[in-house]
């Protein structure tokens, strides 16, 4: 139980494997995608991104970020990126927190920003396993947590990511590298944005 916010808030650590294969893929992503060199991987986090997995339970998600590598990786293709997709948290539908990897360590879950971004997924999202109130809950609970730590710029949802193209904090190198999201939509955001209103985040960049 951590009391180092407005309210106590329970995280369960189930770590990821970051072996150092991932250590080694993060640099290289760090450096291809964003020409950020060096020997660590430690980000200075200044936004936090809220997703949803559309992977039905916890556990389903965790085997999807668990391995180092993507799923049909080839290394031969010069520039693409192996590393596999990860988030530093995920709340089950109960609201359960779980912490996959240590919270100031690269994840790679939106493009352009992940060397400044906390990601937290959501289990489900679909129409048939719509976001819960106990994740509402805990994502408020989450978001208090990690700026009164960090002290976070924006919170935003992984719809809004290419808000961010030609901001200071996006590095995105590739002009044609993106994806078009929808998570975790507006009126989640909506309700989160209005319960950590105190913390003064940032507005968006007007596109």
């Amino acid at each position: 139980m951590l009391v180092g916010c407005e309210s106590p808030i329970e995280i369960i650590d189930k770590p990821i494997v970051f072996d150092a294969q991932r250590i080694a893929l993060t640099k290289e992503y760090l450096q291809n995608r964003y020409e950020l060199t060096g020997d660590s991987i430690t980000i200075r986090p200044k936004m936090i991104v809220l997703h949803h997995t559309v992977i039905p339970t916890f556990q389903e998600t965790f085997e999807a970020f668990d391995p180092v590598t993507l799923p049909n990786w080839r290394p031969e293709i010069e520039n693409v990126s192996g590393l596999n997709v990860s988030s530093q948290f995920v709340v089950d539908r109960d609201g359960t927190i779980y912490r996959l990897m240590p919270e100031n360590y690269m994840a790679r879950h939106v493009i352009g920003l992940n060397h400044c971004a906390i990601g937290i997924e959501n289990v489900g999202g679909t129409p048939d396993l719509p976001l819960t109130e106990k994740q509402l809950e805990a994502n408020i609970k989450l978001v208090k947590y990690l700026a009164t730590k960090y002290g976070i710029d924006y919170v935003i949802g992984h719809h809004e990511y290419t808000l961010f193209e030609g901001h200071e904090l996006w590095l995105e190198v590739d002009a044609g590298y993106r994806t078009k999201k929808d998570d975790p939509g507006d009126a989640f955001m909506q309700k989160v944005r209005q319960a950590t209103k105190k913390f003064n985040f940032k507005s968006l960049p007007e596109n």
